[in-house]
């Protein structure tokens, strides 16, 4: 798969939104060693500290909520992966005019910008599983009735919709991949409420008990960052067959909360010699309904598409991560 990839990307300009961002890392770091054109989109002014590659990478300090950025990005453009936005559920409900901006707005600016132009990039938008709202059945495949219950996924849902009849109507190639959980090395999450496997192995390693709201009987399904970026580079690949539809990401396996705390605990004292407890207390009452969900994927639709599957399982992905967070202590905030 990797050689099959390699050829595929070879020669080719790729825009990613949110490009120093947490997948938007991730995924230059395995386009990096090809011989292709990387265009990030972002906020950060920072020099990037990254090891160079053979790609050819252009970061572009800008605001995507702007048509003009569109209109002056898209030239020559063949793969756009849309990974910006604002991830808070919280922020969302308490200032939902300004999601609305930043989680639908940029898709629609890009959309009427390619059709205005009449250029044709294949499109890869970061949609989540939580757009479901709380799933009626479990495992979750891409049948289940959509009903969110957060102004973030009501929103992440209208950016999908645009790229889904963008992409009927022959304007564009895309496809949106719903992600599971997801966890693994790369730049801190802006947003406290999100990545909350990551912060707990942070604070497991800084030797801080963990917080366990409730029972933490609720189940995830964590899935490893390079299998999702892999997912996408497997996506722009297979527009063909995956062009104007939605897939559920994720590994099919679920984790309460409370199991997976525990390996946290577990790998941590093994890895590293530090020993921490999981502390349980009362839920806040402003809690989102959304935490309460259970959750687990079904992710063969995509896997029988594109054969590719899951390849980190979670103790590995914890152990993998233990290891890039102990060298990256402290770790840098995302900005993108």
């Amino acid at each position: 798969m990797k050689n099959e990839l390699e050829k595929f990307y070879c020669g080719k300009k790729i825009l990613i939104t949110g490009g120093r961002g947490y997948l938007g890392s991730n995924l230059t770091s395995l386009l990096k060693d090809i011989d292709c054109h990387i265009v990030r989109l972002g906020k950060s002014e920072e020099p990037p500290k990254e090891r160079k590659g053979t790609a050819e990478i252009e970061d572009i300090v800008c605001d995507i909520r702007e048509s003009e950025v569109w209109e002056n990005v898209l030239d020559g453009i063949d793969i756009v992966f849309h990974f910006a936005a604002q991830t808070s559920v919280y922020v969302a409900d308490e200032r939902s005019v300004d999601d609305l901006k930043i989680n639908v707005l940029p898709m629609v600016q890009l959309l009427e910008t390619c059709k205005r132009n009449n250029c044709k990039p294949i499109i890869l938008f970061a949609g989540t599983v939580t757009e479901t709202g709380m799933p009626i059945k479990l495992p979750v495949d891409e049948s289940h009735p959509d009903k969110p219950v957060t102004t973030y996924d009501l929103h992440k849902l209208m950016a999908e919709n645009y790229l889904k009849y963008f992409s009927e109507q022959g304007i564009v190639k895309g496809s949106i991949l719903r992600l599971a959980n997801v966890y693994g090395p790369g730049p801190k999450s802006s947003s406290a409420d999100r990545g909350i496997l990551n912060v707990m192995i942070r604070k497991a390693l800084q030797g801080e008990d963990l917080t366990l709201y409730g029972k933490g009987d609720n189940l995830r399904d964590y899935i490893y960052v390079t299998d999702v970026v892999n997912a996408f580079l497997m996506a722009a690949k297979r527009v063909e067959a995956l062009n104007g539809q939605h897939f559920v990401i994720g590994t099919g396996e679920g984790y309460t909360l409370r199991e997976a705390f525990s390996l946290v605990t577990e790998c941590v004292k093994r890895k590293a010699g530090i020993d921490v407890e999981i502390v349980n207390v009362d839920s806040p009452t402003s809690q989102s309904a959304i935490e309460s969900r259970n959750f687990v994927a079904d992710p063969k639709k995509f896997i029988d598409i594109t054969g590719c599957k899951p390849g980190i399982n979670l103790i590995k992905g914890i152990d993998q991560t233990i290891e890039y967070l102990s060298q990256k202590q402290p770790a840098l905030s995302q900005s993108d």
